[in-house]
Parts: C-alpha cells; sequence; structure tokens
C-alpha cells in the first residue's frame, strides 16, 4: 500500500487543485450547511482553468437536456433527464450525485451525466434529493428509491427501455445507488442491470487504511467526510446498513457492479472493501483505482485523462449489462 508521502497529485491534477485554491472558497468543516453551499466547488475549478487556458467551459453537448419533476415522498423531486443524440428507445441509468448529502446540486454534477449519456448511449436521469440537515438520513434514501420506482415506470416516455434500466453514482450518490439496489433486492422490485459506484461512500467509520494516508487531502478530507457525517444523519444511524452499506448483511443477488476509486482519496478502502464483500457473494465486480487523482476526478474529463479513461472504462461496463437483457430476450 502507498503512503502518504508518495501519494502526489499527477501534473493534470495539480492544475485542478491548484484553481480550486484560488477560487477562495473557505474550510467547509468550519461552516454552516448554507455557507457551505455558497463555496466553489471542483467542478468550478474546471472550468476556470479551462478559461485560464483560453479553452471552451461550455458543457459538453448532448442531444437534448430536460428539466423537471417528479413526485416523492416528502414532495416533488428535481430530475434532469439527458437524452444522447440518435434514435431511441435507449437504455437507462439513474444518476445520484455527490457532496456528502448536505451539499451540492444538479447543477454542481453536470458534467458525469452528459459524459456517461454520449459515452453508455443511454439516457440519464440525474436526480436531486433531500439533504441534511434540514434532511437528514434516510430522507435522501426515500427519495432515490422513489426516483428509481418513477424510472421504472416511466423509462418510455422519456425514450429509455425499462428493461435495461442501470444505476449510478458518486460518493454520497455512490452510496444511493448502492441502496436502491438493496432495497430493489429486499422488496421484489425489478432489478437494475448494472450499478456504476463512484467513490462511493460505503461506511461511516473514518478509521480505514485511505483515511489515515488521505487524512488532510483535498478537495475531500477526513473533517469533512465527519462534517457531512455530522450534518446528513443522527448519531444512532450512523452503522445503520441503510447508511453504512458495508454492514449490509447480505450482500448476495445484487445487480453486477463497477466500483471506481482513486488514489489520493479518504474512500478508497470502503469502495474496494465494498468490492471484496460483493464478489465474495457471487456478485459480478470489476473494480480500478485510478493513481495520481483525487476524490472528485471522475467529473473533470475536460482537463483530466484518467477521467476520461475512468468514463471509458465505466461506460464499457454499462454497455455490456444493457446488450445482457437483450441477449437474455433472444434466448427465449
Amino acid at each position: 500500500m502507498t503512503t502518504s508521502s508518495t501519494q502526489k497529485p499527477d501534473a493534470d491534477m495539480q492544475a485542478v487543485l491548484d484553481q480550486l485554491a484560488k477560487l477562495g472558497g473557505k474550510p467547509i468543516p468550519t461552516l454552516t450547511p448554507v455557507e457551505a453551499r455558497k463555496q466553489p466547488s471542483p467542478a468550478d475549478a474546471v472550468k476556470a482553468l479551462l478559461k485560464a487556458r483560453g479553452q471552451s467551459a461550455a458543457p459538453e453537448k448532448v442531444g437534448d437536456v430536460d428539466n423537471r419533476s417528479i413526485d416523492g415522498p416528502a414532495g416533488k423531486i428535481k430530475v434532469r433527464v439527458y437524452t444522447p443524440k440518435g434514435d431511441g428507445p435507449f437504455p437507462v441509468i439513474l444518476y445520484f450525485h455527490g457532496g456528502g448529502f448536505v451539499i451540492a446540486d444538479l447543477d454542481t454534477y453536470d458534467s458525469s451525466p452528459r459524459v456517461l449519456a454520449n459515452a453508455a448511449q443511454a439516457v440519464v436521469v440525474s436526480i436531486h434529493y433531500r439533504q441534511g440537515p434540514e434532511h437528514k438520513f434516510p430522507a435522501a434514501d426515500e427519495d432515490a428509491f422513489a426516483a428509481y420506482q418513477w424510472t421504472l415506470a416511466h423509462a418510455a416516455e422519456i425514450g429509455g427501455d425499462p428493461h435495461r434500466i442501470a444505476v449510478a453514482g458518486e460518493s454520497a450518490g455512490g452510496n444511493l445507488a448502492a441502496g436502491v439496489c438493496i432495497m430493489a433486492r429486499e422488496q421484489g422490485v425489478q432489478l437494475p442491470v448494472h450499478q456504476l459506484l463512484v467513490y462511493p461512500v460505503t461506511d461511516s467509520r473514518t478509521d480505514t487504511a485511505s483515511y489515515i494516508e488521505n487524512t488532510n487531502a483535498k478537495p475531500l478530507s477526513k473533517p469533512l467526510m465527519e462534517w457531512f457525517f455530522k450534518h446528513a444523519a443522527e448519531p444512532a444511524d450512523a452503522t445503520n446498513p441503510r447508511l453504512a452499506v458495508l454492514r449490509t448483511p447480505n450482500f448476495a443477488g445484487l445487480p453486477p457492479a463497477t466500483i471506481i476509486t482513486a488514489q489520493i482519496d479518504p474512500l478508497r478502502s470502503e469502495g474496494e472493501a465494498l468490492g471484496k464483500e460483493l464478489t465474495a457473494a457471487g456478485v459480478p465486480v470489476e473494480y480500478r483505482n485510478y493513481d495520481g487523482v483525487t476524490h472528485e476526478f471522475f467529473g473533470m474529463g475536460a482537463v483530466l485523462p484518467k477521467a476520461r479513461a475512468a468514463v471509458e472504462f465505466a461506460a464499457e461496463q454499462l454497455r455490456q449489462a444493457f446488450l445482457a437483457p437483450e441477449t437474455a430476450q433472444a434466448r427465449h
């Protein structure tokens, strides 16, 4: 295992981190959630870096983007539907953004749904969800599962194939994507054909090898994760398997998974651990860690070659999963 002394961001990643520092954000653990939501994000740093280089910071084009809202368990849920160019019906990816269950929104995480729509040739349904501390656990989980049930019921009307639906998420969103799979299995609902989990939050403990190595990493540190947990859930819920999905008693029968982690990330160890638990339960897993990059790298393909590689790896796994139902139907 690499030690923290050798975990240096590569030159491309460092350029983003330098730009983020220039944006002058305050340390989030010193702020209230309302203040934290106003701070510059890593996505802002990518746009600033592109502008500084004289390049376009315009979002990657897709066939269509549609903002709408759907009914959730406690009111409306904001949804953004990204459709690739071409003729459907397309497979569907239900995507959950990151932000520690407390900050960020559909705009902060606009890049990943766009690149996944194009790379996987799929309709991507990106959803916002209730966040702490105003709406603590399990509010986000309830919204996530409601959005999955909506997607199953309405896939056809958004140009999608209801038999080819995957879930995906980054960080806290990876936690929600994994949780949707577990809830679908427990409630006898149609399972997603695949789960793409990008540096997912899978536990509430902060003493793993990667937490120790990356205690003060940027943009995600141990103090920031502890701040997120404080605002996202009550202490009594910290070990609830619906939040700490790594503590799920039984992983058998869950959808095949692609798990992506970053070397310079407190969450690396728990993403790897989830992959091992799924594999031990007989679930097919493709796991890949990317060296020299940090948490949040996945959506930075405009400036990071490793992000482009990770997206292509993820998209290939999704494309294969989307082929499988067709193959199965052809055999019957």
